[in-house]
């Protein structure tokens, strides 16, 4: 079963930088309409690649292009993966008097369900018998073997197939009979004896056809056929573009650095054909930059759940009349005219596309049709072993490598294509970072970008003095910019670093509603002493690094700040040794409740310089409170340990007075005792009722006097 997608252009494949200038046919009054089968078609027409722009994205645009005659259909096949892809990027483009009719693919259920879908099903290879069977009641030729006995040729409708036991020789054996119901009658032949068989009803036929090819065409359940129809008349050139995955084309790079004059760099570009059709003389661009590329299941059918309303049965009614409106409700009115904005709106936009898609016949843009200018600047390359195949064009913000030549690749293989052949602006240097390697710094490049080139991230590997220096790696560099690379250790330098004490400075000391701000100044130092140990001269960068939240005292200044680095450029002579001293403060803030500040802490904020005579008085008169309040906490504490005392020594009284007789001498003395503890229980509890007030008293003056304390 194939499902048709009725297309003009798709707006995915103008958002390709305008890999090809659209031309929009509109249908001429008369012309048939689309249909996924024309009428009338000459056989299916080849349509290779002639284009491809491969993106660093992980997508690549391809477009192909080819002459059909009259009305033809183009067939194709792609990867299940990328018919997604297809169908949110195509773009078909007929060059002549013709125009697109229809887009027909595969669906997407498995062939077994789609093969029952037929009036004749072949899942499961049925046999001469199963098929006849399957085709009762419909009108049949049967050729038969010609014997005295019986007919060459018998026509009659399909009422069965049946088994039937004979007898062969010695042996019963069971064999088909074909039941048909013919002009004189219903006869019964043995299949056996059936040549052929063809059905008379064209319909049927049809679908024996359709079920074929659709066993034809699954052969490679990976793939799945696309077919592109083109109504039209005489010869012309059509085109079809699309956007799906490919992978990333990647750039490695040839660094030579001499004694004397600039360093040489030689750029190449990997690419690969993971397609199963081989590129043949292609025009090939290569375009760096991030495009935004997303997939999206446009293949698999979307039903939409809808509710089910259950029919209301009424009573016959008179058909009601109803008088015209006074005034319409002004959200009508408002929803009206958003309704009639909108097809304006889209009648404009469908007037403006035509004319932005249109081209004069010698391919010409008109006026606004224009959607894409080449621009192509021509590189003056040095030649040197390899030229560069390709010239650089800045599209917007990505940059392509239009390759000049055409290129042509075999399928599943890949190839290097020389992009770069420039000399560039380079000094050699010594890089130390004490992360990378705390002894020695790394020999290493500064260089610029001088081929007014966008050069893509890859790996370098760089030659000295006509032999293998090391590999390097570098990122993404725009033109003009200047970039480090490293790519071997340098033993001839080597680097200590000294790190001194922090020094920590109060500098500042206020209160804000009791709480003591105090801001400290932290100093650190890293002092970077280099040691040149070969007999050259070395240019050392060493990267420090780079902190927000601290400010750089000392050097004043950098050579250059990275995202997270600062570095400074250092000259050691041969032999001698260098220093470089960095130093960086910043400001920490510690805050203090006076409340429960300790006496320690206190004593520190009074024995500053730094704090003012207004907060060291503050700071006083706040402990004075404190100590008032703490003194009534420990009589507090103090008495209320006495209550607990006398209380714990009646519980002893009690119990010795129940067991003592009352004529006792002793039990005389603990009534005695016991009268007079309850005298003093009562004073106790007086002194803590006044206690707890003082004391309540007490933190109200201390919260009330820190709550509204704020001394800059």
């Amino acid at each position: 079963m194939q499902r048709t997608l009725l297309t003009a252009s798709l707006a995915g494949g103008v958002a390709v930088a305008g890999l090809f200038a659209y031309q929009a046919q509109s249908a001429k009054p008369g012309d048939p309409p689309a249909a996924a089968e024309p009428a009338s078609r000459a056989p299916a027409a080849q349509l290779p690649i002639n284009q491809v722009v491969l993106f660093s994205s992980g997508v690549g645009y391809f477009q192909r292009q080819g002459e059909v005659e009259g009305n033809s259909r183009i067939d194709l096949s792609f990867p299940v993966q990328d018919i997604n892809d297809l169908l949110k990027s195509m773009v078909l483009q007929d060059m002549g008097n013709g125009h697109v009719s229809a887009v027909s693919y595969d669906s997407q259920a498995p062939v077994e369900k789609t093969l029952r879908s037929f009036a004749i099903n072949l899942t499961g290879n049925p046999t001469f018998g199963g098929i006849l069977n399957q085709a009762r009641g419909e009108k049949v030729e049967a050729i038969l073997q010609q014997s005295t006995t019986q007919p060459g040729t018998l026509t009659g409708v399909i009422m069965g197939v049946e088994r039937k036991r004979e007898v062969v020789g010695k042996d019963i054996v069971e064999s088909e009979f074909i039941n048909l119901w013919c002009a004189e009658g219903m006869r019964s032949v043995r299949l056996s004896d059936v040549q052929r068989v063809r059905f008379l009803n064209p319909v049927m036929d049809s679908e024996v056809k359709k079920a074929l090819e659709t066993l034809a065409l699954s052969h490679d359940t990976q793939k799945k056929a696309v077919s592109l129809s083109f109504a039209g008349e005489g010869k012309r050139t059509v085109k079809v573009g699309y956007v799906v995955e490919n992978p990333v084309w990647k750039t490695s790079y040839r660094l030579v650095i001499k004694e004397k004059g600039k360093p040489y760099l030689q750029g190449w570009a990997v690419v690969e054909n993971t397609q199963d059709e081989d590129w043949n003389n292609v025009r090939m661009s290569l375009v760096s930059g991030r495009p935004i590329s997303f997939q999206m299941d446009l293949y698999q059918p979307l039903n939409v759940s809808r509710p089910v309303v259950e029919p209301e049965l009424f009573a016959s009614l008179r058909p009601p009349t109803y008088q015209g409106a006074m005034e319409q409700n002004r959200q009508a009115q408002q929803v009206l005219q958003q309704m009639n904005s909108l097809i304006r709106d889209q009648k404009a936009t469908r007037a403006l596309s035509d004319m932005a898609m249109s081209e004069s016949k010698d391919g010409q843009s008109k006026g606004g049709g224009e959607v894409y200018r080449e621009l192509r600047a021509e590189q003056k390359m040095l030649e040197r072993g390899v030229s560069s195949a390709a010239a650089a064009t800045e599209l917007g913000d990505f940059f392509q490598y239009a390759i000049e030549q055409p290129v042509s690749l075999a399928r599943q293989k890949s190839a290097m294509l020389p992009i770069v052949t420039q000399e560039i602006d380079g000094t050699k240097v010594s890089i130390y970072n004490q992360n990378t390697h705390p002894k020695f710094p790394l020999l290493g490049l500064k260089f610029k970008n001088t081929t007014d080139l966008h050069l893509m991230q890859g790996p370098i590997t760089v030659f000295e003095g006509g032999s293998y220096a090391g590999d390097a790696r570098i990122l993404d560099l725009q033109p003009k910019e200047e970039r480090l690379i490293s790519y071997a250790i340098d033993l001839g330098t080597e680097v200590e670093t000294i790190v001194p004490n922090a020094a920590d400075q109060l500098i500042a000391v206020k209160i804000d509603k009791g709480i003591i701000e105090a801001t400290h100044k932290v100093r650190e130092t890293k002092v970077y002493n280099a040691k040149n140990r070969s007999p050259n001269e070395r240019t050392l960068i060493i990267e420090h690094p780079y902190r927000p939240q601290f400010k750089l005292i000392a050097p004043e200044k950098f050579s250059e700040r990275a995202r997270d680095v600062y570095r400074f450029q250092v000259k050691v002579k041969p032999g001698e040794t260098a220093k470089q001293e960095v130093i960086e403060e910043r400001e920490v803030q510690h805050r203090f409740a006076l409340s429960n500040t300790d006496d320690q802490t206190i004593r520190v904020f009074l024995n500053s310089q730094v704090a003012s005579a207004k907060v060291k008085s503050a700071i006083e008169k706040a402990g004075e409170l404190k100590g008032k309040l703490a003194n009534t906490q420990l009589e507090l504490a103090h008495t209320g340990r006495q209550l607990k005392d006398i209380t714990d020594d009646q519980t002893r009284l009690r119990a010795n007075l129940k067991e003592m007789p009352p004529t006792a001498a002793a039990y005389k003395r603990y009534l005695d005792k016991f009268d007079k503890q309850e005298t003093e229980i009562e004073q106790l509890r007086d002194k803590v009722k006044q206690l707890q007030a003082t004391e309540l008293q007490q933190r109200r003056d201390l919260d009330g006097y820190l709550g509204s304390l704020t001394i800059e």
